[in-house]
């Protein structure tokens, strides 16, 4: 198989590269621009002025306030920065600017190569309703549903009422979940299309939607397309991304076990017509939706690169971003698609700043700790470090970790020992949930349909109960090792007293003839050996391994151990024991805000009787809506938010009696 690595020779029309997006997308970017020699420029929010993406540019640019809108979705302050720093080509990344056809078309008429495709065909596979009517012509199967351009509310109901429920509701512009809406009856159909065309506006700035037959298990299939300006169009294999949650992918593999070899040139033929259905140019991506008959549907053409492309490029052999750079230069494929052959397994896992505790609704705050993982077979493309905020203005993905292994299996137990040796802290992350897909037998078995996650998940199992056995006594030997006790009692030993939440553990430590080993009383007894490596610490107690890291802020530390985050501080000590205490105050009947973010809506009034479950408020947060319902049947007392407010996590949003 020809070299796809991208060190043949280049044309040198690229010289500097301006990155139009944050975070670790921009990261990789700019990485594979240096490596073709191409200097990296970067732009930012007021918000991101210390992150993590600004340390791999050679000169970047402020472009507006924290809010999307006004920085990073602000084509006239980019194309401005594009000019300042000289930039003659711009990549647009994944999400914010990088699908809007106004966008590559200002970028081109400021006489700078957009890395894309033309903004053209951007237009007509940017949006869903024409990208459906353009594959149909080129003989590619369509999900059923309704793509006409009658938008008005009494239309919609009638289609959906013809097209039957469980139905879907589509961002016409969109993508990544949003602007996107299950409905299971015509009664919830109204409300779900408002909520769905408000969020398809505030993220795309164009409400128009579409309407297609929910499919209840299919496989969310997807095909890696490349396309050159000389006419070559070949696609590089599939991606399978069906574990998803709230229409958002966690887990992608390349290839997908579901697809024989003849269904997979079967598809990657129809992903190609769908390409060359609207000249398509550079790196892009057909999706499609695999049903349990075999059946497939065209869903959309992202006309981008996909968050997911690392598992293309291990699977076979290619840098992306190279060629994209590639090709924007002018470049031809090197590659016939009969050369092109998948070699081995490559699963990739998204780490996102959300609490698997809390609905896995989006953690904030500052990355104190940051370790992620190493060793063979493992890739992280990671847009945060130790110091690194997380806000509620941009999406809450933190890192991509990546595994490749010989065979599926292989990926399978290298992608779970990354998981493993991964560890943060400062703010909450999916950890748990990823390492209970690793470690799931229908996921091991190739069982995956885009219902895994809703049919075989149970939430509460990552409720913050109290911390195993194995925490409290790594932690325990991280504070005996690292000499930080908080007290001593005479001469009789060390007592540690731990306190999570609203319980204490109660230990008592005594030395032994050895300096890492300590007979250990209390609520556990035996002995306990322990030794620190930076923030990980390796122990044993009565003989059983224990390994994990334990970091420290301020008087709390953390336990990171099997993908679980356990918080623990020193408790009061024993002499202190009745001198008074805090007791958390009654709230009343408050309803508040479990993350911070913007009202975009207040669905009730003072007086108003609400049913248990009743929307209350949308919450905006992290480019998503999230509706905050009565937890009971109630009165509303006062309404104490209004629409467009931004608020604090915690603050108090409506009173109920």
């Amino acid at each position: 198989m020809p070299s796809w690595s991208g060190a043949a020779p280049r044309s040198p029309v690229i010289k500097r590269l301006l990155i139009a997006n944050r975070g670790e997308i921009a990261v990789r970017v700019a990485r594979a621009a240096r490596e073709l020699d191409v200097v990296p420029l970067g732009i930012y929010s007021q918000a991101d002025a210390g992150a993590f993406h600004l340390r791999f540019m050679d000169e970047t640019r402020c472009v507006g306030p924290a809010t999307a809108a006004d920085s990073y979705l602000n084509a006239d302050a980019i194309v401005a920065a594009a000019r300042a720093m000289k930039a003659d080509a711009l990549h647009p990344g994944y999400g914010f600017l990088s699908e809007r056809a106004p966008f590559a078309r200002a970028v081109r008429e400021a006489d700078i190569i957009f890395v894309g495709p033309t903004p053209e065909a951007m237009a007509a596979m940017g949006s869903k309703i024409e990208a459906k009517r353009r594959v149909r012509d080129f003989g590619v199967p369509t999900v059923p549903g309704y793509d006409g351009d009658d938008q008005s509310a009494p239309a919609l109901q009638e289609q959906a009422v013809r097209i039957g429920f469980p139905l879907l509701i589509k961002a016409s512009a969109g993508g990544g979940g949003r602007g996107m809406r299950v409905v299971e009856s015509a009664a919830r159909f109204g409300e779900a299309l408002e909520a769905a065309k408000r969020e398809a506006f505030a993220a795309f700035g164009d409400d128009t939607v579409l309407l297609e037959r929910y499919l209840r298990s299919p496989r969310h299939i997807e095909f890696q397309i490349l396309a050159d300006a000389h006419g070559a169009t070949i696609h590089l294999g599939e991606r399978e991304c069906s574990i998803q949650r709230r229409h958002q992918k966690v887990v992608e593999e390349a290839p997908s076990v579901a697809l024989t070899p003849a269904l997979r040139g079967e598809m990657g033929a129809a992903a190609v017509r769908a390409a060359e259905s609207v000249g398509y140019v550079n790196a892009g991506t057909c999706e499609f939706m695999l049903d349990s008959d075999g059946a497939y549907y065209f869903l959309e053409m992202n006309a981008r690169l996909q968050v997911e492309h690392p598992i293309t490029e291990l699977v076979y052999g290619i840098d992306l971003v190279h060629w994209q750079l590639r090709i924007a230069s002018g470049e031809r494929l090197t590659v016939a698609q009969s050369d092109v052959r998948p070699r081995g397994w490559a699963i990739e896992a998204r780490l996102y700043a959300e609490d698997p505790a809390n609905d896995l609704l989006p953690s904030t705050g500052t990355v104190e700790h940051w370790s992620p993982p190493e060793g063979p077979g493992v890739r992280v493309d990671a847009g945060v470090g130790a110091g690194s905020e997380v806000t509620h203005y941009y999406d809450p993905m933190l890192a991509k970790l990546i595994a490749y292994g010989g065979d599926r299996d292989a990926a399978i137990a290298r992608l779970q020992r990354a998981l493993e040796e991964c560890s943060v802290d400062g703010v909450r992350t999916n950890l748990p949930l990823l390492l209970w897909i690793a470690r799931d037998a229908a996921f091991r078995a190739g069982e995956t349909t885009t219902r895994f996650l809703d049919e075989r998940l149970d939430e509460s199992i990552f409720s913050q109960a109290a911390p195993s056995d194995e925490a409290v006594l790594l932690c325990a030997g991280a504070l005996l090792a690292d000499r930080r006790a908080p007290w001593r009692v005479a001469d009789a030993g060390v007592p540690l007293r731990l306190q999570h939440g609203g319980g204490t553990i109660e230990l008592f430590a005594d030395a032994t003839d050895r300096a890492d080993t300590w007979r250990i009383s209390g609520d556990y007894r035996g002995e306990l050996q322990a030794a620190r490596h930076g923030a990980a610490v390796q122990a044993r107690f009565n003989g059983d391994a224990i390994a994990g890291d334990v970091t420290y802020a301020g008087e709390r530390f953390t336990v990171h151990l099997d993908g679980r985050a356990w918080p623990l501080h020193f408790a009061a000590p024993p002499a202190s024991d009745g001198a008074g205490g805090a007791y958390a105050a009654v709230a009343g009947a408050h309803v508040a805000a479990p993350m911070p973010g913007k009202i975009v809506k207040v669905a009730v009034a003072e007086g108003e009787q609400v049913d248990e479950h009743a929307l209350l408020v949308v919450l905006e947060a992290m480019k998503m809506e999230h509706r905050i319902e009565a937890p009971a049947a109630a009165v509303v007392r006062s309404v104490l938010v209004q629409e467009g407010q931004i608020v604090a996590a915690g603050t108090p949003l409506v009173q109920l009696t």
